[in-house]
């Protein structure tokens, strides 16, 4: 059935690849439904395609065992009364999690048939991916409620939430989701190394965006031509600095991972918070602050090193994270933050960034962020790993 799918894909127009996947099911396994349900822009609902009109209580009744499925990217199991039999299986491709599959069977389902159904959600997963910039239903079904200019151009520029390789899994997330100005993240996987970096963008709304949008590709320009961290942030600097004169700079952590053995190199250009978790205890990674990206004409920067070891957990948050202080508390990031931290031991990242974002609204009372926020989580396996993730 795979190769089957494959086919109908390949074949199928970008805005109708969940009907081409649709069709294939429902004739080889003879299902009486199957739908499609993405992950929002604040992963905290996952939302029909098929189906966008769902009744609010066939969406209630769906949404846990959905969440659960996406959550822990397992397959789920739902027996119905009626004898038919929801099997859940997660859409996730190179490690982003897209939502979930449903397919409702009208009998049991055995392990052969859970098996054909993930390999088909495995597939679908990567078109859905590849169509993305060809259509914009999926993006129509991710969002619940309009995006500002500046969210939408951010929301644009970023690589994905997460990626997943045999030495580390990674993600991310932004706040607010449909309203987030400057703050963003970067990352590119290449033979044995991870770039990564995060901006702590300044300003609010367009003119936010649009610096961002200037430093991420001036960077990703210098990457793409075989520079280092040095020549990324010296490119960034200086593109910065010509087109605003020292009146606009950008705060940024650039980082390298060797995924063969964990060696870490880091441009601290005025950057992001970075801290490791390591067992119980949360240590921030103090590294030499350098001037901020474009503050001054061919500013030089130097890299710093450490190591991570297998089990290491990094995060990197803007100062809409770690400095947030509403109604005249405490910084978040004095021990809130840690706390929120240690909580996500036992989560992988993709959860990890959800939880931090989750307990630093709860921290705002549930108000709106004052400021943009950013939350980078990456799990460090080692090669170790290889072969089991």
């Amino acid at each position: 059935m795979p190769a089957a799918v494959s086919r109908a894909l390949r074949a199928a127009p970008p805005d109708r690849l969940v009907e081409a996947a649709d069709r294939v099911v429902r004739s080889r396994l003879a299902a009486s439904r199957t739908d499609v349900f993405l992950a929002d822009y604040r992963i905290t609902g996952l939302w029909p395609v098929l189906d966008p009109d769902l009744p609010d209580a066939g969406f209630l009744a769906c949404q846990g065992v959905a969440q659960r499925c996406f959550s822990s990217q397992q397959p789920v199991l739902d027996a119905r009364d009626d004898g038919h039999c929801r099997v859940w299986v997660p859409l996730t491709a190179w490690g982003e999690r897209l939502g979930v599959l449903l397919v409702e069977l009208t009998g049991p389902a055995d392990a052969q048939t859970v098996a054909s159904i993930g390999e088909v959600a495995d597939e679908l997963a990567i078109a859905l991916r590849a169509a993305d910039r060809e259509t914009d239903r999926y993006r129509r079904a991710r969002r619940r409620e309009r995006l500002s200019m500046a969210a939408e151009m951010q929301w644009d520029l970023l690589p994905g939430r997460s990626v997943r390789h045999h030495a580390f899994l990674l993600a991310g997330q932004l706040e607010p989701a449909y309203g987030v100005g400057g703050d963003h993240f970067d990352w590119s996987v290449d033979s044995d190394r991870l770039t990564v970096t995060v901006l702590n963008g300044t300003g609010t709304g367009m003119s936010a965006a649009l610096l961002t949008a200037l430093t991420v590709n001036a960077m990703r320009n210098a990457r793409r031509s075989g520079g280092g961290l040095v020549e990324q942030a010296e490119l960034a600097s200086d593109t910065i600095h010509y087109q605003h004169r020292g009146r606009r700079h950008v705060a940024t952590l650039l980082l390298t991972v060797d995924t063969v053995t964990g060696r870490v190199r880091a441009v601290d250009a005025g950057s992001p918070h970075l801290l490791r978790v390591r067992g119980a205890t949360v240590t921030p990674i103090e590294l030499d602050r350098q001037l901020p990206l474009g503050m001054f004409a061919e500013t030089r920067y130097d890299v710093q090193e450490f190591d991570l070891e297998p089990g290491d957990r990094l995060f990197v948050v803007s100062d809409g994270v770690y400095d947030a202080q509403p109604g005249g508390q405490e910084a978040y990031g004095e021990r809130a933050m840690a706390r929120s931290m240690r909580s996500t031991r036992m989560q992988p990242a993709t959860e990890a960034v959800g939880t931090v974002m989750r307990e630093l609204f709860a921290y705002h009372a549930e108000a709106d962020l004052r400021d943009d926020a950013v939350v980078v989580c990456l799990d460090w396996v080692g090669v170790s790993g290889r072969g089991e993730r």
